[in-house]
């Protein structure tokens, strides 16, 4: 990464701007390494001035993590738009996480490398984000999939995110496989259970 030149810009595309070179620092380094000295001199501003946006290191950390979430949320959300099955629906919905987190690395890096943040408000927040993605699929399944059992739905929709967030951290592994490819691991898996409650 080279030094930005500082210039002036509205406080929202300053704040963007520290957000994105944050994510990758702590994605790089991870979040006990990460300094704000070394983010503050790659954004191009003061280490005052990032502490004057964000407060403290953690305040930043917690701003790239909702920055994140916020992002997988409306890409899930597009990408399952005007599906015309449950089928397709899983799969472009698994096809957005995994190019998601492909094209993203720095901040899947953030959200997969909580065990260092446990006790936190981050851990929080990344709990949270598995939260968002459950809502969205058991709201999904109960326009797809039979919903006379609640309970039955929400726990496949836990079961959904807990497995692709597996396998994702199995694809590190594996630079080959491609989000297609994982998404047809996971449907080969997924699809089979579900497929009998599509209506």
């Amino acid at each position: 990464m080279t030094t930005a030149k500082r210039k002036r810009m509205p406080r929202a595309e300053r704040e963007r701007q520290m957000i994105e070179v944050a994510e990758q620092v702590f994605g790089e380094r991870g979040y006990a390494a990460a300094s704000m000295d070394e983010i503050a001199e790659l954004v191009g501003v003061s280490k005052p001035m990032l502490y004057e946006y964000f407060h403290s290191k953690e305040g930043l950390l917690l701003a790239c993590i909702r920055k994140s979430r916020a992002a997988l949320r409306e890409v899930t959300k597009q990408s399952v738009a005007g599906a015309p099955s449950a089928e397709e629906a899983l799969r472009r919905g698994l096809l957005a996480f995994f190019v998601f987190i492909r094209e993203r690395r720095p901040a899947w890096s953030l959200l997969r490398h909580e065990m260092a943040l446990i006790g936190t408000p981050a851990a929080e927040e990344i709990e949270e984000t598995r939260r968002q993605q459950t809502d969205l699929i058991i709201s999904l399944m109960s326009g797809y999939l039979d919903g006379d059992d609640p309970l039955r739905t929400e726990a496949s929709a836990e079961f959904v995110v807990g497995g692709c967030e597996r396998l994702a951290i199995w694809c590190e592994r594996f630079p080959e496989v491609t989000p297609e490819k994982a998404t047809g691991y996971a449907m080969e898996l997924l699809w089979a259970g579900l497929s009998h409650r599509a209506i």
